[in-house]
């Protein structure tokens, strides 16, 4: 948990620093606090194993921010960071969550309007006094207007990445008791979805009371909203509740699928039952007071005349229907992918070199790795002109001569993430463009075209015979940015006529496609890629994200390029109809 305090800290330090218009220093804290994200050891243990010394040996950590991260673990506070909110009691956090408001904006709203929060902002905003200052404007002052009633509408939820992690070390905590039997995650987690209000965990236990005891007391929780015997409720320091209960082994199966839900879910199977003359509850599946079923949810769901539904896709989306009759879809999992396609490498804004994320790729067991550094018109990510890229590809071949002697069969392929310009066009020479092995484009700028410009955009960009894979395809950023206004049918139409996948970016900020349309891309026959859009070599994990979304969106091995070998893989990105 300590991990993720500094990081937040980190990155509010980086934005105060921009604020003040200083040189590279907020780089350093951005990459320090992504390394502290993605870490998969306590930070806190590494200081109490080993010293600064070992905190210097962590990657983008160097001995300044190392003496802060010490000064943090051991006395709970860091003047540093302490001193910028003194000078500027903002919550800059939530401020800047604001698409179009970065750390420069909200000082200047700070020091003329006095803006500290996000409903101070809002009101600024509809009073119309935002336009009026300089660098502002009619359009900026809408844009905050329609920003933050979209912030408004996603608060209270919190995002798949940052509760996962917390739940999963409140988990590993429990399992240390000998009192604790069976223990697993429900809700909303267990099914994966891209946000989640609060987390619902179940266990068996012969001693609740020591299990309530050691529960309430855990570290981050800040506030015991109830405890008793068999539930208890917490807040955690992160703003979401979690709930624990201890559940009778003969009944946890039917615990797990009612606490698992969805509630549209749960409410289709109650029918069921009662068109059975059966009730189902989270205490078992009843004929009369006999309890049918309760000890597994197999053994519900058997009992329900179906087969056992996986978490992911249990939202009374045809999966009732599609498990009664023997159809439910062999859903992908991690295991299946082969490569990841969408990585940047230190050569644009990414931290590690591309030798250090062929390393990583092959530690997670991969055939292939892609590297899709950002090309020439995204300047604040370093994008790679014709020659840069060039030049980046002779690294590339470089690197696989050396894997090629070694023995190891894994490949590193050269490819780019484009931008996809405002008329639809992309910012490399199509001459470099068919050096690639693929393609990736997305569009980074101009978010707010009409319906009818984005979509036309979006398909031009897919008639380019070299763009193989459209990146993170509405260009939503969860609890920050709206997808794009699109027509997705015709997106799905011109993916259909020019041979191009799309990308399910595993990235939990973006999760992009969502669940319902990779549904309907599936449905279209479009094939798919998950990647992760690794900024760091450590961030290949997030696949794990990618892989749920593609499931809860009813993905199979089938539909997703990167499931097959590197030859095929290639293949099928080459060949259009």
């Amino acid at each position: 948990m300590k991990n993720r305090e500094i990081a937040r800290m980190f990155y509010e330090i980086s934005e105060f620093l921009e604020m003040d218009s200083v040189p590279f220093k907020p780089r350093a804290y951005q990459n320090a606090a992504l390394t502290l994200e993605t870490l998969k050891d306590d930070i806190g243990k590494i200081y109490r194993d080993g010293g600064l010394k070992a905190l210097k040996e962590i990657p983008s950590i160097g001995e300044n921010i190392a003496k802060k991260i010490e000064e943090y673990l051991t006395t709970g506070t860091l003047r540093y960071y302490e001193e910028f909110k003194k000078k500027m009691p903002i919550d800059l956090e939530e401020i800047v969550r604001v698409e179009g408001v970065g750390p420069k904006k909200a000082k200047v709203l700070y020091e003329k309007l006095g803006v500290t929060n996000l409903k101070e902002l809002e009101e600024a905003a509809r009073s119309g006094k935002i336009a009026p200052l300089a660098g502002f404007g009619e359009k900026t002052q809408k844009n905050v207007i329609e920003a933050v009633e979209f912030l408004k509408r996603s608060r209270g939820r919190f995002l798949l990445g940052e509760i996962q992690p917390v739940a999963h070390e409140v988990i590993g905590r429990l399992k240390t008791l000998k009192e604790v039997g069976t223990i697993e995650v429900a809700g909303s987690l267990r099914r994966m979805k891209e946000t989640i209000d609060d987390v619902d965990i179940l266990v068996t236990s012969g001693n609740p009371s020591r299990v309530m005891d050691f529960f309430t007391s855990l570290p981050g929780v800040v506030k015991i909203l109830g405890k008793g015997s068999t539930k208890s409720s917490v807040r955690m320091k992160e703003g979401f509740d979690m709930d624990l209960r201890v559940i009778p082994p003969g009944s946890y199966g039917a615990a797990l699928q009612y606490f698992t839900g969805s509630r549209d879910h749960n409410i289709a199977l109650r029918k069921i039952a009662i068109d059975r003359g059966l009730k189902l509850s989270e205490y078992g599946l009843f004929k009369g007071s006999k309890a049918i079923a309760a000890k597994t949810e197999e053994d519900v769901y058997r009992a329900l005349g179906m087969r056992w539904i996986p978490p992911e896709i249990r939202e009374d989306r045809g999966e009732i229907e599609a498990a009664r009759d023997g159809r439910l879809p062999e859903l992908i999992s991690p295991q299946d992918i082969r490569g990841d396609l969408h990585v940047h490498s230190n050569w644009d804004g990414g931290a590690d070199s591309i030798e250090d994320i062929a390393q990583a790729a092959l530690n997670m067991g991969y055939d292939y790795v892609g590297i899709a550094d950002h090309t020439q018109f995204l300047k604040i990510e370093r994008g790679l002109d014709e020659n840069r890229i060039r030049e980046r590809n002779r690294e590339i071949d470089r690197l696989n001569e050396k894997l090629k002697r070694s023995g190891r069969r894994f490949r590193i392929l050269n490819g780019c993430e484009a931008n996809i310009l405002n008329d639809g066009s992309v910012d490399l020479e199509d001459e470099v463009l068919a050096e690639l092995d693929f393609v990736l484009a997305g569009i980074h700028s101009q978010f707010k075209m009409t319906r009818a410009a984005m979509t036309e955009r979006i398909c031009r960009a897919m008639e380019n015979p070299h763009v193989d894979i459209l990146s993170h395809p509405t260009g939503r950023i969860l609890k920050r940015r709206d997808a794009f206004d699109i027509d997705f049918d015709k997106i799905l139409k011109a993916a259909k006529e020019t041979g191009t996948a799309l990308e399910i970016n595993a990235y939990f900020e973006r999760l992009d496609l969502n669940d319902a349309n990779i549904l309907r891309a599936k449905k279209a026959g479009i094939t798919m890629c998950v990647n992760t859009d690794a900024h760091r070599a450590d961030q290949l994990h997030q696949i794990a994200f990618g892989v749920a979304q593609a499931r809860r969106g009813w993905a199979e091995k089938k539909d997703i390029i990167n499931t097959r070998p590197v030859d095929k893989m290639l293949a099928s990105l080459s060949s259009s109809p």
